[in-house]
């Protein structure tokens, strides 16, 4: 084994496609998730049944809140590096429910800044968000931007874990990489999430809503070259660094919702309605910093990248788990 790597937020959609990468590249991984009912915990560990059993990973079922449990993990298993995806995510959420999201996305970041301080880990990835730049009209987004305008309690959420991270950094020279994640997609993606929720629509033949004009633009990333940026932040941790991980290339959600549409062969049927509170207009990656500092390049174009989420959806569909989860889903939504 190469290295003992700690997960949170592991069996997730991002945290499951980092955790086989880790394996495959003979990684031992320490994945650590509460399985909360923010959507189905079954559609979670269905992404790390093919792990269970097999040498190398270990699952710990826990809230990163949970301080006694963490530092059981930190004393019982000797921890080489951390990488911190458990977070409430969702802008739209947060802000009926902004306190749970400050004491999950704070506090519980927190905590585990304070295991990894009492047990001398000096490696760690914090998962941010391309939520933290707020409105604004000028792309693309550079790590330099101020990030003092947040318009929802998630990027709030997300802005103040960055700043946690800076202060353990200088204080217990722990090396620390935020990663800021620009619109992830793939196979394994939330139900709620957009591009899952209009596949889902579309291939039903069902109107799909559309909040806004259709204009509104985003940087989407196959979560493929989403964990190749994170596996580099691994392996090239020094100091304190804020990288952007995107695509750089901005796509309208009309042109989303008609390559969804061309990805199932079917003719998206639309509904209009006003835009929502906390969504921004546009979203767009600098990716100087990241190229620089962690070599990271995008290889996958959206259309390829949507027909993959659709071959993997299908498969799914085809399932009888998927189309019951997908039911108790949608009357809960």
């Amino acid at each position: 084994m190469n290295a003992r790597v700690l997960v949170t937020g592991g069996a997730g959609f991002i945290g499951s496609h980092l955790c086989e990468r880790l394996l495959r590249r003979q990684d031992e991984v320490i994945c650590l998730d509460s399985f909360d009912d923010t959507y189905d915990p079954r559609i979670k560990r269905r992404n790390i049944e093919p792990f269970i059993g097999e040498g190398g990973f270990q699952l710990i079922e826990g809230d990163i809140r949970d301080g006694e449990l963490l530092n059981n993990v930190g004393r019982n298993l000797p921890i080489d590096m951390v990488v911190h995806l458990a977070a409430l995510t969702g802008v739209r959420p947060s802000i009926g429910r902004p306190a749970l999201y400050s004491d999950v996305n704070l506090l519980g970041t927190t905590r585990l800044l304070e295991m990894v301080r009492d047990q001398g880990i000096r490696n760690f990835v914090f998962a941010s968000s391309s939520s933290v730049y707020g409105q604004r009209d000028e792309v693309p987004f550079s790590e330099s931007d101020p990030v003092d305008h947040p318009i929802s309690p998630y990027a709030a959420t997300k802005i103040a874990g960055e700043l946690v991270c800076h202060s353990f950094h200088s204080l217990f020279e722990i090396d620390i990489t935020c990663l800021r994640y620009f619109t992830v997609y793939g196979p394994r993606q939330r139900p709620e999430m957009a591009i899952h929720r209009f596949t889902s629509l579309i291939d039903k033949d069902e109107p799909v809503t559309l909040f806004g004009d259709g204009t509104s633009k985003r940087d989407y990333t196959f979560v493929d070259d989403i964990v190749d940026g994170t596996l580099a932040a691994l392996d090239n941790n020094h100091g304190y660094q804020i990288y952007n991980l995107g695509n750089h290339r901005m796509v309208s959600l009309s042109e989303l919702i008609d390559g969804i549409g061309k990805a199932l062969g079917k003719t998206p049927r639309i509904e209009r309605l006003p835009l929502q509170p906390g969504d921004v207009s546009i979203t767009c990656a600098d990716l100087t910093h990241s190229r620089a500092g962690l070599s990271y390049t995008p290889k996958i174009s959206l259309g390829a990248g949507l027909r993959r989420f659709v071959d993997w959806y299908h498969k799914e569909s085809n399932s009888s788990f998927e189309d019951d989860s997908c039911s108790i889903l949608e009357g809960t939504a």
